[in-house]
């Protein structure tokens, strides 16, 4: 690990050269910094990048209107200390930031998912993705590190989709991509902008064989978005989505079976003909209204949504779920400043203040599985509520002024579980989860777009319901209906960094040089940790785990036209103390001990590079090439650290030719790439702590795609 400190130190040291020494006898700087970009989703304020105490990033939609962008993890794949592990290529991609997430063998867990700003994860913090298309998609947010004393269940970060309403002309583009594996995902996009309101709307259709046996998908998505401005200080939102898909599960393998047929199916999975039939949809409504008076400016922001899921959910029986759910935000905001009349000696303090309420209720019914449809035999019906509300308090001042930043931030959340047995009164359980989380961090400026920073905090994170299902191994032997010894992690994280942006020798060489580097040190008491009886996932506390790690980011244009983008991330993740009782395949209990054992499922190290070249001509035609690699260091499949079992480490190189053309009124985008050129095979995903030793999910092999965007601008 000493090596990792002394690149560290090198890193900053070479940093914090004056930029004088980049900027020569250049003329007056007119570069338009990354550093100066405002995203809202760090503190739940309006801040620049460079304002803000910890590691943050803005990824636009030219990053990837030209590229595929079938899933989440051909977006977000070069954001630093992001680890994306896709199941069956296209969906149910798990997100892990900092060890938080991996535990998840279904969904998202530990990372707050937000599509405009409204959450997307439930209120126990549980994610599905289905209704993000990128195609409707104009911007993401992403914060990295605690953020539970802002969000609930986000110790992991925030990732914050934001629907596209940045266009400066009314349009209509048809959006088409295939590839192999017979995916084909077809649709519109319309937007029309007028002098005060913006209504953008887009609709695709996603088919997907898979490339492994019985992982077909079919999505249909709708988003919509109409945006006013009653006035420049007030402006009403008002969004909404629907999908309804299909998805079919080929499961997890053995190792001999992965290693005989990584693209088969488990049989099992196949017998059962397990699969989830989503249809859900969501409708908010966002007012914001602000108001300037001297040197104080308020602001105020309140939001309502609605949302319905309903979803037959196929495995070892067929389950019904209905969801409704309700919830609302408000935020106030006061930015003041202070210090007299000279602007160099003003100072400037951002206070806010918000509350979230989210409440979800709905039956759930459980019938027994006759190969894939749903049988006569009523196993159970039940009632499920899941609750959370929360409050918080943020405060910024500059203590040196355009230098020296304070932050602290505090939530309080209450998230509650109500789970009532229809068939079985007696099994019915009420459990209530509740946590203050503060945090404190300090932001110094070296210079206007290069900034130190520090963090110290707590974090909260409550078990997600269906992590609450009881066992018969538990303190009540599985007589109700959620599990009474399962405890939410607590943790504490302290964070240093470095961030900033470099204009480049004389603008032309190494233009834009954006970088950050970020070293953590995590303590978590009560780790959740998933293991497996008889193919039912359950979860347990794991004691004590300390995680530490080193992220570094860069982006550049090395010349004109030719951008590099590179992140790394090394991870040291051990259970510090770690007993628990091991259950077999066979249900026979034995006490183990994994303390100092590394988390399954986190790489000891990866990394991502990408090159890009772009050649306009007549300033009509836009020609690119891109290449970019992806390497993930191997990876335990258990607590147990088996070494026979763990993975093996492996690098995956695409590569993908396009041309963008604009004639006044029309847009032609045409691209066309391979994915794993080299046709590596490896383990994308793995199952953790599974009792039949079924670990393992392939990534799909070498692999084409292609796309063609058509649009009319009526200019």
């Amino acid at each position: 690990m000493q090596k990792y400190y002394r690149f560290l130190v090198l890193l900053v040291a070479g940093l914090l050269l004056p930029e004088s020494l980049f900027a020569q006898d250049d003329p007056a700087d007119t570069t338009i910094y990354q550093t100066d970009e405002i995203i809202i989703t760090g503190t739940r304020l309006e801040q620049k990048i460079i304002d803000i105490p910890y590691p943050v990033l803005r990824i636009n939609q030219t990053s990837w209107i030209t590229s595929r962008k079938v899933g989440v993890q051909d977006v977000l794949m070069t954001v630093p200390g992001l680890f994306l592990q896709p199941r069956y290529g296209n969906h149910d991609t798990r997100i892990t930031i900092r060890g938080y997430g991996s535990r998840s063998n279904t969904g998202i867990r530990g990372v707050r998912i937000l599509l405009d700003g409204i959450p997307e994860s439930e209120p126990d913090g549980q994610t599905r993705i289905e209704a993000i298309d990128f195609d409707a998609i104009g911007r993401i947010e992403v914060v990295r590190g605690y953020s539970s004393s802002l969000y609930t269940n986000a110790p992991g970060g925030v990732i914050n989709f934001m629907t596209d309403k940045y266009f400066p002309v009314s349009f209509f583009q048809l959006n088409n991509e295939f590839g192999s594996y017979d995916l084909r995902k077809n649709g519109f996009k319309m937007g029309v902008n007028s002098k005060n309101s913006r209504f953008m709307s887009s609709y695709s259709y996603q088919n997907y064989k898979g490339y492994r046996t019985h992982s077909e998908e079919f999505q249909h998505r709708l988003n919509s978005l109409f945006e006013t401005d009653f006035s420049p200080q007030s402006k009403l939102s008002v969004y909404g989505y629907y999908v309804n898909g299909i998805i079919k599960i080929p499961g997890s393998l053995t190792l001999e079976d992965y290693n005989t047929n990584d693209t088969m199916a488990n049989q099992r999975s196949v017998d059962r003909d397990e699969k989830r039939n989503s249809r859900k949809g969501r409708v908010g409504i966002t007012l914001n209204t602000s108001l300037e008076k001297g040197n104080m400016k308020h602001t105020l922001e309140t939001t309502l949504y609605g949302t319905i899921k309903i979803f037959d959910r196929v495995a070892r029986t067929y389950r019904l779920f209905t969801r409704y759910g309700i919830g609302g935000q408000f935020r106030y905001v006061n930015k003041y400043t202070f210090g007299g009349k000279v602007k160099s000696k003003q100072r400037t303090n951002e206070f806010t203040v918000g509350t979230d309420l989210f409440y979800q209720d709905g039956p759930i019914r459980e019938y027994s599985n006759l190969g894939g449809t749903k049988g006569d035999d009523l196993i159970g019906v039940s009632d499920e509520v899941i609750a959370n509300v929360g409050a918080y308090a943020l405060n910024q001042i500059e203590i040196i002024p355009q230098k020296l930043s304070f932050l602290v931030s505090g939530r309080y959340d209450r998230v509650i579980y109500d789970f009532k047995d229809e068939l079985a009164g007696f099994r019915d359980t009420t459990r209530v989860f509740a946590e203050f989380t503060p945090k404190a961090a300090l932001n110094f400026k070296l210079t206007p777009h290069i900034a130190l920073y520090t963090s110290f905090g707590f974090g909260f994170d409550s078990p997600a319901g269906n992590e609450l299902d009881n066992f018969p191994y538990t303190s009540d032997n599985g007589l109700h209906t959620i599990n009474p010894d399962l405890k939410p992690q607590k943790s504490t994280s302290f964070e240093v960094g470095i961030k900033g942006e470099i204009a480049g020798l004389k603008k032309k060489y190494f233009k834009n040089t954006f970088f950050e580097v970020s070293y953590y040190n995590t303590k978590i008491e009560d780790v959740i940790v998933p293991f497996i009886v008889d193919g039912d996932v359950y979860f347990r506390n794991a004691a004590i785990s300390k995680r530490s790690g080193l992220e570094v980011g860069v982006s550049s244009e090395l010349i004109k036209g030719l951008t590099l983008k590179g992140s790394y991330a090394y991870q040291n993740f051990k259970y510090d103390e770690y007993k628990a009782g091991n259950i077999d395949e066979f249900g026979v209990l034995t006490n183990v001990d994994f303390s100092g054992n590394t988390e399954p499922s986190n790489p000891e190290m990866f990394f991502t590079g990408e090159l890009m070249y772009q050649y306009t001509i007549a300033k009509k035609y836009t020609l690119y090439a891109k290449s970019n690699i992806q390497y993930v260091g191997g990876m335990f499949v258990n607590d147990a650290n088996t070494d026979s079992l763990k993975t093996e480490s492996y690098t995956l190189v695409n590569g993908q030719l396009g041309i963008d053309c604009n004639f006044d009124k029309f847009r032609l985008v045409a691209y066309g790439g391979l994915n794993n050129i080299a046709d590596k095979k490896y383990v994308a995903f793995i199952n953790i702590n599974s009792d039949r030793s079924e670990y393992y999910e392939s990534g799909p092999r070498r692999n084409f795609f292609g796309g063609l965007t058509l649009a009319y601008m009526f200019r």
